[in-house]
């Protein structure tokens, strides 16, 4: 075939190779746009987040804190939020651990397993299986009470406004469900309210409990309304940051489990053979790094994260009990339960705006 006849089919040939090129070259730009857009909407962020960390209302939101002896300030930064397989792992060990050496202490010899036995029995349970998974997340400063707000504390709140005092009857407490203690055992928590209101003999500083989580924001108001502040409950994620720092540790005091270092179920067998709330700061070790009390033990706390139930909201609770082994004393751990609930394990404290 000559070149004559050759030539156009040359011609389409460059053409379509000039077509080629140019949607080679549009797709690379749109691909170098559209990252450029990305890491310009990153950059926007991460400057947002910085100064959200370093902006005057943060700062003097800090500084009035500072003023505060009853608050602690958790500053800005990563942490690490959640738990991953190992964190599990040891909570399930630990608890074991924990359960083999109280029925041992007790000499309950129908109740005494192996640690091994005692671990398959609390993994059925899937109790630390549903925790978030470990992740880091950052957060703005924030100022948290140092300590649980105490039955001395409430009975102000009562006093002056008339509002509910802590109890529940027998009733309630069936209906509420979850009986994790008989109605006897509720009884040496119920507030005298016949005439004058009144908490029981000798807690004034223990945490105030049989208190619902719409009871506990109706405190922060009234309490903020006293001090002209505002007053809200910690997040989840505020609470699990003021509890184990920026290092990762399951406990305030580390990763070990100690036995003195807070009022768990341990407590009555293995220490001053007392059970139920102690009084608020008891347990130095319980302290975290940046000096709230009681983050491990005594009761656990209502959040102001809120799910949905299957019939009504929930509130995630952080911490944990007198009643509580080990592993769900570690900062990680949660549960929730209904905002209208009122218990003898369930506590509150404060965050100030």
């Amino acid at each position: 075939m000559s070149d004559r006849h050759l030539s156009p089919f040359r011609h389409r040939l460059k053409r379509r190779r000039l077509r080629h090129g140019f949607r080679r070259i549009m797709t690379f730009g749109a691909i170098a746009l559209l990252t450029c857009f990305m890491a310009l909407g990153q950059a926007c962020q991460n400057l947002n987040l910085l100064a959200s960390f370093d902006s005057p209302d943060l700062a003097e939101l800090e500084a009035k804190c500072e003023t505060r002896a009853d608050f602690a300030w958790v500053p800005s930064g990563t942490f690490s939020v959640g738990s991953d397989t190992a964190e599990q792992d040891a909570a399930y060990r630990m608890s074991a651990k924990a359960w083999v050496a109280l029925s041992a202490a007790r000499e309950t010899a129908a109740d005494t397993v192996s640690v091994s036995t005692a671990e398959q029995n609390l993994r059925q349970r899937q109790w630390f299986d549903r925790e978030p998974e470990r992740q880091e997340r950052s957060l703005s400063g924030f100022c948290m009470s140092r300590n649980l707000v105490t039955n001395g504390d409430y009975l102000e709140f009562v006093n002056e406004t008339g509002h509910r005092s802590p109890d529940i009857s027998d009733a309630e407490y069936q209906q509420q469900g979850f009986l994790v203690h008989p109605y006897e055992d509720v009884q040496p928590y119920r507030w005298q309210s016949q005439l004058q209101p009144s908490f029981p003999d000798g807690k004034s500083q223990h945490p105030v409990v049989l208190v619902s989580h719409d009871d506990a924001i109706a405190y922060a108001q009234w309490r903020g309304e006293q001090d002209d502040v505002l007053y809200r409950l910690p997040t989840a994620l505020e609470w699990e940051k003021a509890a184990r720092g920026t290092d990762g540790r399951y406990f305030p005091w580390g990763n070990e489990w100690q036995n003195d270092a807070t009022n768990w179920i341990g407590r009555k067998t293995l220490g001053d053979g007392i059970e139920g709330t102690s009084a608020i700061a008891t347990y130095p070790l319980s302290r975290s790094v940046y000096g709230v009390e009681d983050m491990a033990g005594n009761v656990f706390e209502y959040t102001s994260t809120l799910l949905e139930g299957s019939d009504r909201p929930v509130s995630v609770m952080k911490g944990c009990s007198w009643d509580d082994l080990p592993g769900f004393c570690r900062a990680a751990y949660r549960h929730t339960r209904p905002t209208d609930s009122r218990h003898i394990l369930f506590g509150f404290r404060l965050v100030l705006e």
